[in-house]
C-alpha cells in the first residue's frame, strides 16, 4: 500500500482524474460513431460503458478535488472520505451499465437472428483507438497510484482496466458477427456485462470497507509496531487502531513504559516514536498515549493480535 501522497503524488492524482474525463469524452464520440454504422450489441456495450464512465469520471474529479483539500472546523479529520463516496458513486453508474447491456442482449438472443453486420471495419477501428487511448490513461493512473495510493483513481483505473478486455471483446464480436455468426456478437456483449457488473462489485466492496474504517494491511500494522518498540525506552504496545481515510492514514497507540519513568520522559518518547512513524508515513494523523507498565493491561484489540501473530 503507498504511502499517503506528497505535493507531487497530488499533481499525478488531479492529473489523473482530469484525463480519465477526457478520454471517456473522446470515446463516447468515437463509439458513439461506430455503433451507428455497426448496429453491433457489443459496440453499444462498449458505448453505455464509456457513457458511465464519464459520468463516474466526473464524479471522481470532482471527489478527488475535494479530498485533498485540508482539514477544516467542520471536517476536523478531513475531507478523505469523499473518495469512498465517489467509489461507491462509480461502483453505481458500473452496476447500471451492465444491467442495460445485459437486456440488451438477451432481447438479440431471444429474437431471430439478425443479418450480418455492417462496416464491421469501421467498428475495429475505432476498438483499436479506443484501446490505445484506455492503454495510455492507465498508464497514468498506475503512476498516480504508486504515489499516493488513492482509493478513487484504483477504482476508476481499476474499470479502465477491464475496458481493456472489453475493446478485445468487441473486436473479437465484431469479427464473428462479420463472418456470419451473428449471434456472438450478442454473446460476447453478455459476457462483458458480467464482466463489468464483478468489476463494480469490486469497487463498490473496497470504497464501503472505507467508509466502515476496516484496518490498514497487517504488513503496515507491523511496521508500526516494530517502529514503536525499536525505541529503547517502549516497553510494549497495545490497542494498536489503524484506518485510511482518502489518502490520509489515522494511526493510533498506547506505548508502555515502566512505572517509576515520568510523565515528561514519557511524552518525549512519545514524540519520538511519533516521529518515526511519520516518517515512514508522512501525512499520517497519529496520536500515542503513554500507560504505565504496572497497571492491568488491557485486552489486546484485534490489529495488536494479528499484528503480533504475525511478526
Amino acid at each position: 500500500m503507498s504511502n499517503p501522497p506528497d505535493q507531487i503524488g497530488l499533481r499525478w492524482l488531479l492529473a489523473a482524474s482530469y484525463a480519465s474525463v477526457g478520454v471517456a469524452f473522446v470515446l463516447i464520440a468515437a463509439k458513439l460513431v461506430a455503433w451507428f454504422l455497426t448496429d453491433s450489441a457489443s459496440m453499444l456495450g462498449s458505448l453505455l460503458d464509456s457513457v458511465m464512465d464519464s459520468m463516474a469520471s466526473l464524479i471522481n474529479m470532482v471527489a478527488v478535488r475535494y479530498s485533498i483539500k485540508p482539514a477544516d472546523e467542520d471536517h476536523r479529520f478531513g475531507h478523505g472520505k469523499a473518495e469512498s463516496l465517489a467509489g461507491l458513486a462509480q461502483s453505481g453508474f458500473i452496476l447500471a451499465s451492465a444491467i442495460l447491456l445485459l437486456v440488451h442482449c438477451a432481447e438479440r438472443l431471444a429474437g431471430p437472428p439478425s443479418h450480418g453486420l455492417e462496416n464491421a471495419g469501421i467498428g475495429v477501428i475505432v476498438t483499436v483507438f479506443a484501446l490505445c487511448c484506455t492503454l495510455g490513461l492507465v498508464a497514468v493512473q498506475t503512476h498516480a497510484i504508486r504515489l499516493t495510493g488513492s482509493t478513487a483513481i484504483r477504482a476508476d483505473s481499476l474499470h479502465y482496466k477491464s475496458d481493456i478486455l472489453l475493446n478485445l471483446s468487441v473486436m473479437a464480436a465484431l469479427a464473428g458477427a462479420s463472418l456470419g455468426f451473428p449471434r456472438v456478437d450478442a454473446v460476447f456483449g453478455a459476457g462483458i456485462a458480467f464482466f463489468i457488473a464483478h468489476g463494480a462489485w469490486r469497487i463498490g466492496w473496497e470504497a464501503f470497507d472505507m467508509l466502515m474504517d476496516r484496518e490498514l494491511p497487517p504488513e503496515v500494522d507491523r511496521e508500526i509496531l516494530a517502529l514503536a518498540l525499536a525505541h529503547r525506552e517502549v516497553l510494549g504496545v497495545h490497542d494498536l487502531r489503524t484506518r485510511r481515510s482518502g489518502n490520509r492514514y489515522h494511526i493510533q497507540l498506547h506505548l508502555e513504559f515502566a512505572d517509576e519513568t515520568l510523565l515528561l520522559s514519557a511524552h518525549t518518547v512519545a514524540d519520538e516514536v511519533e516521529a518515526a512513524i511519520a516518517a515512514r508515513f508522512p501525512g499520517a494523523d497519529i496520536i500515542i498515549h503513554q500507560d504505565p507498565q504496572g497497571v492491568v493491561e488491557p485486552e489486546r484489540s484485534p490489529a495488536d493480535a494479528k499484528a503480533l501473530a504475525s511478526a
